[in-house]
């Protein structure tokens, strides 16, 4: 019972079980089947996000241009179904992954071959990203009326029970489960976030390896691009301005160490749903604006707080064993 409530998942589930009961006694229907369905699908794009930054902190990197990547590869597919609409839906999608990539690619070379720290490219490349779709549209909004149904109820289609969209992140929550629990590139991703000196007399390139993270995140990036701009009909230079917080976020409240080498699929899932129930909940509760903003810093201080007692605690345990060995 002890080594299985030691996990971090464990403990954010319970946390949001007791958030949704906490919040169901004044709202009562909040914890129906249906709107929790609901919550999830409206956190689908946030988890996606998340898990894409989640590879990239393992390798203790961060990526600080995913939202300014949702934005640009959001208003090039918008802008492309708008001028030529008989183009499918899955095709859009290919171009927005590959548009994602290179955005990544270009990350993960300068971090790679030109050896600047991560923080400040992805810092410069924000804004690059960002000024490149003001660029592309020349500061014009691709509107709802511009795009075709297609484009717009693709992931509104229900299967199951559930949306396309919440099935997209599904599939993508079992392909990087299975990534990084079943595959050597997972393994050297927790290899360099853990030891980065070791894992280059393991023979892992660790610059080819970052390299493959940054094109990771970017290809997310990319594939939330489409979703953002189809879900909520409106392709803008101003797209998910400063989200980029919140997927960082989503990712400490789930466990994942900043520090590199800690963390899993499951806990970035649950740090985003933890907000995603945040920013669904209490606005319907009628807590206002700053308060929302004030609990979700307040999570994220104690995140913070909790994973680098973790990390303390497993390094004094370590040095024990040294010591009586």
């Amino acid at each position: 019972m002890k080594s299985f409530l030691k996990y971090r998942e464990i403990w954010l589930l319970a946390g949001i079980v007791v958030l949704i009961g906490l919040i169901s006694t004044r709202f009562p229907g909040f914890a129906d089947p249906a709107n929790l369905r609901q919550v999830f699908n409206d956190t689908s794009i946030l988890m996606i996000l998340a898990l894409g930054q989640m590879v990239v902190i393992l390798t203790r990197s961060i990526d600080l241009s995913m939202a300014s990547n949702l934005c640009f590869t959001g208003m090039v597919v918008a802008m492309l179904n708008a001028a030529h609409p008989a183009i499918p839906i899955p095709v859009l999608i290919v171009i927005a992954l590959l548009v994602g990539l290179m955005l990544g690619a270009i990350n993960g070379f300068l971090v790679w071959r030109l050896n600047i720290p991560s923080i400040v490219v992805t810092l410069g490349t924000l804004t690059i990203y960002r000024g490149a779709t003001f660029v592309v549209s020349g500061g014009a909004w691709v509107n709802a009326d511009q795009m075709s149904p297609a484009f717009i109820n693709f992931q509104r289609a229900a299967f199951l029970g559930l949306p396309v969209l919440s099935w997209i992140a599904i599939i993508v929550i079992a392909l990087f489960f299975l990534v990084m629990t079943r595959t050597a590139i997972g393994r050297s991703i927790y290899a360099i976030g853990v030891n980065p000196t070791a894992s280059v007399y393991a023979g892992i390139d660790v610059g080819r390896t970052k390299f493959i993270v940054f094109c990771i995140s970017g290809m997310i990036g990319g594939l939330a691009g489409y979703l953002w701009i189809s879900r909520y009909v409106i392709a803008s230079v101003e797209v998910a301005n400063g989200y980029e917080l919140n997927i960082i976020a989503a990712c400490v409240i789930g466990g994942i160490s900043i520090a590199g080498g800690i963390g899993s699929v499951g806990g970035a899932v649950l740090g985003a749903l933890f907000l995603g129930i945040i920013s669904n909940a209490l606005p319907v509760i009628n807590i206002s604006p700053f308060w929302q903003m004030a609990i979700s810093g307040s999570a994220i201080i104690l995140a913070v707080v909790l994973n680098a007692r973790g990390e303390r605690r497993q390094g004094r345990i370590i040095l024990r064993k040294a010591e009586a060995a």
